[in-house]
C-alpha cells in the first residue's frame, strides 16, 4: 500500500515527511548517526526485510540524505554515509529520542549523548539564535515567512493575532 504523497504541499513539515516520514527511514538515519554504514548491519540491527531496506536506502540516497560510497569492487559493495542534508536531521532524531526517553522509556534512556568537548551527558535544548533564551511552544509565534503562500499567510496571521490576544494557549 502506497501512502499519500506530500510532494505538492507548501508546508516545510510535509516536505520533510516526504523524505523521512516513513518510520524505517528515520530508524535508518538514527542508526547512521550511531555509526552504522553497511547494508547487512542496518538489516541486522533493524530486523527489516532486505527488499524494504533496499527501497528505503535508495530513497534516502535519491533524496540526498545518504550517499553511497563503494568499499569493494569484487564483489561490488557500498556503504551509506550521511550527507550534510542528512546530518541536519540530527536535531529531529535527537528531539524524537528525548521525547521517547521522557514519555516511552520508564526504565530510562537506552542511549545517552555526551558532549565531546566537556564529556557531560547532555540534553539538546532549542534556543533562540538571537538572544540564547530557551525555546518551547509557548515562547514562539508563527508569522508568515518569505516563502508563504496566501493560505499560509492567513493561518499564520490568525495564529499571531490569537497569541497577541492571549487566546492561543491550550
Amino acid at each position: 500500500m502506497r501512502r499519500t504523497s506530500f510532494e505538492g504541499m507548501t508546508c516545510s513539515v510535509a516536505q520533510c515527511l516526504e523524505v523521512v516520514g516513513e518510520w524505517w527511514s528515520l530508524l535508518i538515519v538514527r542508526d547512521a548517526f550511531l555509526g552504522v554504514t553497511r547494508f547487512d548491519d542496518f538489516q541486522a540491527r533493524l530486523g527489516i526485510s532486505r527488499n524494504i531496506l533496499t527501497r528505503r536506502l535508495n530513497h534516502l540516497v535519491d533524496s540526498g540524505v545518504l550517499m553511497r560510497v563503494a568499499y569493494s569492487e569484487h564483489p561490488p559493495r557500498s556503504e551509506y554515509r550521511l550527507t550534510r542534508k542528512g546530518r541536519d536531521l540530527w536535531h529531529v532524531i535527537t528531539a524524537m529520542r528525548q521525547w521517547g526517553d521522557r514519555w516511552a522509556r520508564p526504565a530510562g534512556p537506552g542511549v545517552e549523548i555526551r558532549h565531546a568537548a566537556c564529556g557531560h551527558v547532555v540534553s539538546a535544548v532549542p534556543a533562540c539564535s538571537h538572544c540564547g533564551e530557551p525555546l518551547d511552544a509557548r515562547s514562539v509565534t508563527a508569522v508568515p515567512g518569505p516563502g508563504a503562500v496566501t493560505g499560509d499567510r492567513d493561518r499564520a496571521a490568525t495564529l499571531y493575532k490569537q497569541t497577541l490576544a492571549g487566546t492561543g494557549e491550550a
